[in-house]
């Protein structure tokens, strides 16, 4: 296989991953009742909302001109991000859908050449594969615990959203 056609199996297979990431936690967010987004585990921890929140906030701020200008954009929030909110789901889905179309839409035209291109993240200059790598890792982060708040959150209500545990008789969606 050449590298061009490496980078582009890469990008490919890598977008459909992002597609995955963002499928899960949407599975999650489909389980949840309105007060279920803003419930905590404990008294510093992060709420749906406010990891949805985070994930919308960075996907925007990194891909918005995603070739041409630094992916820490003056005018993010990320500390408001963390910020609990009194949000209603369809207002954080909003956000939400939004933050992911910047990095569909940024991810869409890129070809294999392009991974050895160079972009700032918070003025430090990165390859665009390790700028991708980096948010496909950030993202992992954030989705695993957004499952694990709606697992926690759902209790014995949780569908799961893979294969069950054996002895687990419910089908998954």
């Amino acid at each position: 296989m050449s590298d061009e056609n490496l980078g582009t199996l890469f990008i490919k297979e890598l977008r459909q991953r992002f597609a995955a990431q963002k499928a899960q936690a949407e599975k999650v967010f489909a389980q949840l009742e309105v007060p279920d987004w803003h419930a905590k585990v404990g008294g510093n921890a992060n709420s749906v909302a406010v990891l949805a929140r985070h994930l919308a906030g960075n996907l925007r701020s990194r891909y918005t001109d995603f070739l041409t200008s630094d992916g820490e954009k003056p005018d993010r929030n990320r500390e408001g991000e963390f910020t609990p909110t009194s949000l209603s789901p369809s207002e954080i889905l909003t956000e939400w859908d939004a933050g992911w179309e910047k990095l569909f839409s940024a991810t869409a035209g890129l070809v294999s050449e392009d991974l050895w291109r160079t972009v700032t993240i918070r003025g430090q200059e990165h390859s665009v594969l390790d700028a991708l790598l980096r948010t496909f890792d950030h993202n992992g982060h954030h989705v695993g615990q957004i499952v694990l708040l709606g697992k926690h959150i759902r209790g014995s209500g949780w569908r799961y959203i893979s294969i069950p545990p054996q002895g687990h008789d419910q089908k998954t969606q």
